[in-house]
């Protein structure tokens, strides 16, 4: 494959991959057994998108979160969010100062590079909402006046079920704005073990020292940007996308932002294994994480017992893969 000079080289993907080993081992030292889940959250750091945990309470929906965020040298807020959240605390206010008889703007909880939202859909609709802007745009609007957040720019949300008691279920505009989706599951019985020698004398996080910084994440972000994608890959990804669209069994298939999900996820995850293009198994594996969260099943198939990831994984098998020599 012959690569110009906009493409990455092998040692600039070599670098993506040495820094998310890094962070990797660093994370698992708190979150041990979840490396799958690591990686996801890895993807999507270097694929500057958002990620979103969903599980039940108790399994380091949190601990990952936090885990990540200490990894990487940046700023760094958490948002509890509760039933009385309100948008202005997310996003910031403009308070009337009354010795300078001028409007001061008091920044909210998204201005930092790593957004940590706990149980996000514990928050009304509303407040959920006021991270539209924020997650796609990377700016707040706040009374005309807009305010820009500066790279890198994650937001790392965990909720709970939305069968658990005092959930909210996400917007659909809010859920198309994470890039991925994952849930970390129960321990396996050996990493639960071991989590009981390390968690019960100190807290992990305690000594969690970062591995990197905002600067070098900015970079590395960039040269998976360029990391090459044919167009035999991306007609791939289109056709599963597609897929989703077409088929009764979904009320709602994935938009167009998915699909540019689904290929910058790609790249970071073709970067992240020290490669300078993208395979057609990349964007495969990637479907569930990046696609299942956006789907709404219509109400035969949740009759029937029919999900959206098991609708799409059955439509992802009827999709033709190309050859990547192609």
């Amino acid at each position: 494959m012959e690569q110009n000079a906009a493409e990455p080289g092998a040692a600039d993907v070599t670098s993506v991959a040495r820094v998310g080993a890094r962070i990797r081992a660093n994370v698992e030292r708190t979150i041990e057994g979840k490396s799958e889940v690591v990686t996801a959250a890895l993807v999507v750091l270097f694929a500057e998108g958002h990620l979103l945990l969903e599980d039940v309470p108790g399994v380091g929906k949190t601990m990952l979160s936090k885990a990540l965020a200490r990894s990487i040298d940046s700023s760094v807020r958490r948002i509890q969010f509760t039933p009385d959240l309100l948008p202005s605390d997310v996003t910031g206010v403009s308070v009337f100062n009354q010795s300078t008889r001028e409007f001061e703007f008091r920044p909210g909880g998204v201005f930092a590079n790593v957004v940590i939202g706990d149980e996000i859909n514990r928050a009304s609709p509303k407040t959920q909402s006021a991270l539209l802007e924020c997650m796609e745009e990377r700016q707040v609007t706040v009374d005309a006046s807009t305010y820009h957040l500066e790279a890198p720019f994650m937001v790392i949300a965990t909720q709970n079920p939305v069968e658990m008691e005092g959930t909210y279920p996400l917007p659909e505009a809010q859920r198309d704005r994470f890039m991925a989706r994952v849930s970390i599951g129960y321990p396996v019985p050996t990493a639960e073990l071991a989590m009981l020698d390390s968690h019960t004398a100190l807290n992990p996080l305690d000594d969690l020292e970062p591995v990197t910084d905002s600067a070098e994440v900015r970079k590395l972000c960039g040269i998976v940007g360029q990391v090459h994608v044919a167009e035999s890959v991306q007609r791939y990804a289109v056709a599963l996308v597609t897929a989703t669209r077409d088929t009764p069994e979904l009320l709602l298939g994935a938009s167009p932002r998915a699909t540019l999900h689904l290929v910058r996820a790609a790249k970071a995850y073709a970067a992240l294994h020290e490669r300078d293009y993208v395979l057609p198994d990349d964007v495969r594996a990637l479907v569930h994480p990046v696609l299942a969260h956006r789907l709404l099943p219509s109400a035969e198939a949740a009759v029937g017992g029919r999900g959206a990831g098991s609708i799409l994984e059955r439509l992802a098998t009827k999709v033709p893969v190309p050859d990547p020599k192609s």
